[in-house]
């Protein structure tokens, strides 16, 4: 049952060339679903070609306070991850932090063009 208390935010990036993702999908996804309140991510997932990379990067965000930035995330995303798909990882990961700021700020999410 839906709260209330949560807001479900996305962020973008292109793929790079040679990514198994990038035959299904041409661009990365990521997905998190936070509390309004604390900025905690509760529950990430991206549109990584596998399950245990999807489950992976879900686990590494979790518990991130978007209220503290992404920067902890980031590193742990270099750290971990070695994948080729870090810099879309990292960038679809500042657009969803950019995309909370909006929202934060009371701005409307920007389009993409």
């Amino acid at each position: 049952m839906f709260n209330g208390k949560t807001i479900f935010i996305a962020g973008h990036a292109r793929l790079p060339q040679g990514m198994a993702a990038k035959s299904v999908f041409e661009t990365l996804t990521i997905t998190a679903e936070v509390d309004s309140k604390y900025g905690v991510i509760l529950e990430a997932s991206c549109t990584l070609a596998t399950e245990h990379g999807r489950e992976f990067i879900g686990r590494v965000l979790k518990g991130t306070s978007l209220n503290d930035g992404v920067d902890n995330a980031i590193e742990s995303i270099q750290s971990y991850y070695r994948g080729k798909a870090t810099n879309a990882l990292i960038a679809a990961l500042k657009d969803l932090y950019l995309h909370f700021q909006q929202i934060k700020a009371g701005e409307k999410p920007k389009q993409l063009n």
